[in-house]
């Protein structure tokens, strides 16, 4: 039975990386794209998201470090590109959301990005698998 499983693992790795990619991505397009996009500053929403960094008591830089991680990285995730790379800065974005927002509200708070740092840990440290651009190009 093991060794029948076994033979599904890189559609595992896939698919956790694709559901990682995705809702990163999802979570990073309000923070990098405005909501009257195409009218209006391209800027606006990356400006939001320093605010709000420097609103928690972080520096502002890291409001633009971590939405462009969660835009592009969900990106680069979904492709398997840099696959390792975006899975690190995702796992540190996900600890400073934990420990610098949500760790006050409860566990119930905590849930998702724990979660998130799960599947990112272990994107981590599997590597991007068998379907991956960085598999395609040497990258892996």
């Amino acid at each position: 039975m093991s060794r029948w499983l076994n033979r599904f693992q890189p559609w595992g790795l896939l698919f956790l990386r694709v559901v990682l990619g995705a809702s990163m991505l999802y979570h990073g397009w309000e923070k990098v794209i405005p909501e009257n996009f195409p009218h209006g500053s391209l800027l606006s929403a990356l400006h939001h998201s320093a605010r709000f960094a420097a609103s928690l008591g972080l520096p502002a830089w890291l409001g633009y470090v971590s939405a462009l991680t969660e835009f592009v990285g969900g990106i680069c995730l979904i492709l398997g590109l840099f696959t390792r790379f975006f899975a690190a800065l995702v796992a540190v974005n996900m600890l400073v959301a934990i420990f610098a927002f949500t760790i006050h509200h409860g566990y119930g708070a905590s849930e998702l990005p724990l979660a998130m740092l799960a599947i990112t840990l272990m994107v981590l440290f599997s590597g991007p698998g068998k379907a991956a651009l960085d598999r395609r190009t040497g990258l892996a």
